[in-house]
């Protein structure tokens, strides 16, 4: 960016347990963000684009008071804030994969809380407070709601009869002798936007394609392409046993009656797949990653 030149756009990226994943995605949606050890400030080789890395939980609050056009951070934390933004898409990926977090309430094994009934007149400990206060305000349950600081697996039963804590695999809670009562939300990340920078057509066409990005980027994180040649005899059987985004595409060779043929596939089912086309005739089998796969 040139000197007093101006960014198009604010972004605000999470820094902490979303950094590294985002980053990632970021690379494979094209942009490439470099951060110092020490900054706050990425450099990010799209001139229309100026970042600050900020705790995914106070992003909401700085989009919609338009410090940043847009941001990505857990849903949760938009709600925690009831945060007034524009969720643009959602992007479902978290810090241990491709999947949900989930905000839970959890007790020690030997609790004799069984349901979010027995919370009634408890003590709670959470990051997670104003959600969690109208949770269980909604389900008509009188609860003492305290803000955790850390460390909030440790803190029942001596500091807490309850927490409400984040896992995306429940084994963090199992290690620390913890039993799930129930799940309060399910939040994904999402890209939001300021809702005046949105009203703005130059700034919601940049959004928009930076969204679209961004989703492709993910939708190829599970998959791969496959390419070979198979025979004009075998082709039928081919197409038969493959999986694929669409149909696939086929391909005239120089060499007469040989044909390539090429598919998008789930990247699970390839150690099953390859050997079956190969028994099925194909050769010259390639399997290749992807970096966006844009329907």
């Amino acid at each position: 960016m040139k000197k007093n030149e101006v960014a198009l756009l604010n972004i605000g990226l999470p820094k902490g347990s979303l950094q590294d994943s985002t980053l990632h995605l970021f690379r494979k949606a094209g942009f490439n963000i470099t951060v110092g050890s020490r900054s706050y400030v990425p450099v990010i080789d799209d001139p229309e684009l100026s970042g600050l890395l900020i705790r995914a939980q106070e992003m909401a609050r700085y989009v919609q008071d338009g410090i940043l056009d847009i941001g990505l951070t857990g849903r949760d934390w938009v709600l925690e804030q009831n945060a007034r933004v524009k969720e643009v898409c959602t992007l479902l990926y978290a810090r241990g994969g491709l999947r949900p977090v989930r905000w839970v309430v959890a007790v020690p094994e030997e609790s004799p809380i069984k349901s979010l009934k027995d919370l009634h007149k408890k003590r709670v400990a959470t990051e997670l407070v104003q959600f969690t206060k109208r949770y269980l305000k909604k389900k008509g349950i009188e609860a003492q709601v305290e803000f955790s600081w850390g460390a909030t697996e440790v803190k029942a039963p001596r500091l807490a009869d309850a927490i409400v804590e984040l896992t995306e695999t429940g084994s963090s809670l199992r290690a620390n002798k913890l039993r799930i009562v129930e799940t309060i939300l399910e939040s994904t990340t999402v890209l939001i936007a300021n809702r005046e920078s949105w009203k703005d057509s130059r700034k919601r066409q940049k959004i928009e394609n930076i969204a679209m990005l961004l989703q492709g980027a993910l939708r190829a994180e599970e998959k791969v392409g496959l390419k070979m040649n198979v025979r004009r005899d075998d082709i039928d059987r081919i197409i038969k046993v493959l999986p694929s985004l669409q149909n696939p595409t086929i391909s005239t060779l120089s060499k007469e009656g040989w044909f390539s043929i090429e598919v998008i596939v789930d990247e699970k089912k390839v150690r099953e797949l390859i050997p079956l086309l190969k028994n099925q005739g194909a050769s010259g089998i390639v399997e290749y990653p992807l970096n966006k796969v844009i329907p």
